[in-house]
């Protein structure tokens, strides 16, 4: 299967790969959903925009928390290397990430449409300045913009609100354009970008899935399932494509 999952990523004209929060577990960042996932410990909806917009000082300590506390030690791993080798071997056109860590673009890709939004940015909602997150002191609850005194916010989607339209538009140009996905770490259970890979799919692309478990995906759009955690798969995917 690894075999024949590396010769289609080879012979395709475009191949892109969509990732979720299993390509990054593996770094030390926890998923939100299952066994293990965030929303077990925190509540979802501090990450909820109107609670956002009322509790900003109690979602702030949580973000803090969670996304610059935890999530700002983190590294890329060897899926990610995998990726943005590929990308530099001219085997992959861009990555489509349903994560927020920044991480593909820590660990060497340059073309990364991210669906959800950055981590490292924040925005202001008053008057839609943003800055990198090294440019803001976070040790200040809530930050505020530099500019108009405005509350800022990760540059990331949250409930509620509408996933950025160049993010979707690059995303589902894809779909139409590349004979060949790679899914990694993502389960299809998060909307509208569960729709990413049926898309593809429905356009004749070859669809290459990685996930140590069965997905929404294994037996709707799946055409090779390869059953591990994402460094395992990527490293034997990338010895087979070496090799041919």
């Amino acid at each position: 299967m690894y075999e024949k999952a590396a010769q289609i990523i080879k012979s395709s004209k475009r191949c892109a790969a969509f990732t979720g929060a299993g390509i990054s577990v593996e770094s030390g960042i926890p998923p939100f959903r299952g066994k293990n996932g965030l929303w077990n410990k925190y509540d979802p909806q501090i990450f909820d925009i109107q609670y956002f917009n009322s509790h900003t000082r109690q979602s702030w300590e949580v973000i803090r928390e969670i996304f610059y506390d935890l999530f700002g030690k983190v590294k890329p791993n060897a899926a990610h290397y995998a990726l943005a080798e590929l990308e530099a071997n001219n085997m992959l056109s861009s990555v489509i990430t349903q994560n927020v860590d920044n991480l593909h673009y820590d660990a060497g890709s340059k073309i990364v449409h991210e669906f959800h939004g950055s981590l490292k940015k924040l925005v202001c909602l008053n008057c839609a300045t943003k800055y990198k997150i090294s440019q803001i002191d976070l040790n200040i609850l809530p930050p505020v913009c530099k500019k108009c005194n405005g509350i800022l916010k990760p540059d990331v989607i949250f409930f509620g609100e509408a996933i950025p339209e160049s993010a979707s538009t690059m995303s589902f140009n894809e779909t139409r354009k590349a004979d060949c996905f790679i899914l990694i770490g993502t389960t299809g259970t998060v909307a509208p970008a569960n729709m990413i890979p049926s898309a593809a799919k429905s356009n004749g692309a070859k669809i290459i899935e990685i996930n140590p478990y069965v997905s929404e995906y294994t037996n709707s759009v799946t055409d090779i399932f390869l059953e591990e955690k994402a460094t395992t798969a990527m490293e034997k995917l990338m010895d087979k494509i070496e090799k041919l």
